[in-house]
């Protein structure tokens, strides 16, 4: 098992050597495998990126990233709420025209309904690497059809089984109403992100409730 310090140095590691994220200046911090990061950046996208390389580090269960955006110009919520719309008409897998935006103090929520929840995450993926922005919070729901809760158990068991290194039969899978609570353990945050990420394109699917607990030494 890694110490707590071999965790922070192989996080300081990855933040180094992450092109997106070798300029920034982050703090690492790390007690039982839980990380915190704290600095402060230029955009949401840096502190999204650092989050993301942290958790890529073999031993991190869990991240509190504290770390501030404070961009390197200020841009007014009207700016922001300008690019907003045009990232979300520009991006062709979002339906621009169900979406809805207010931005307040850099802070983007965004609201409206789609028919998937792979619509709700690239909606979220489009705006959240624009200037002026500090966060996102996503609001949309997801209006699909329902399905079959066996239908769909079966259709995100072979969505599992297709990558060869997964276990599907690992872990639990509970449906009602289009909203799946998958639980289990993973070995990693990358194994975590696959797992969910290979759930959210199939159709039926309103919402996932991730209840997956990283042990990397199981």
């Amino acid at each position: 098992m890694k110490t707590d310090l071999q965790i922070r140095k192989d996080v300081e590691r990855e933040l180094a050597w992450d092109t997106r994220t070798w300029n920034l200046k982050i703090d690492v911090k790390v007690h039982d495998g839980v990380v915190s990061l704290t600095g402060s950046v230029g955009s949401y996208a840096d502190r999204i990126a650092a989050q993301n390389a942290a958790y890529r580090v073999t031993g991190v269960l869990d991240i509190a990233n504290e770390i501030m955006v404070k961009s390197v110009r200020p841009y007014t919520d009207e700016e922001i709420a300008h690019g907003v719309r045009q990232a979300l008409r520009w991006d062709s897998t979002v339906p621009d025209e169900q979406i809805t935006s207010s931005v307040s103090d850099g802070w983007v929520t965004l609201s409206g309904a789609v028919n998937t929840l792979s619509q709700r995450s690239d909606a979220e993926r489009s705006v959240e690497h624009l200037h002026g922005v500090r966060g996102v919070f996503n609001e949309i729901v997801v209006e699909t059809v329902r399905s079959d809760p066996e239908d769909l158990r079966s259709s995100i068991m072979q969505a599992l089984e297709r990558r060869a290194d997964r276990e599907a039969e690992r872990l639990r899978i509970d449906i009602t109403n289009g909203e799946v609570d998958l639980y289990g353990r993973v070995h990693s945050w990358q194994e975590r992100k696959a797992v969910v990420g290979s759930i959210v394109p199939l159709p039926g699917v309103r919402k996932i409730n991730d209840k997956l607990r990283i042990d990397p030494y199981f």
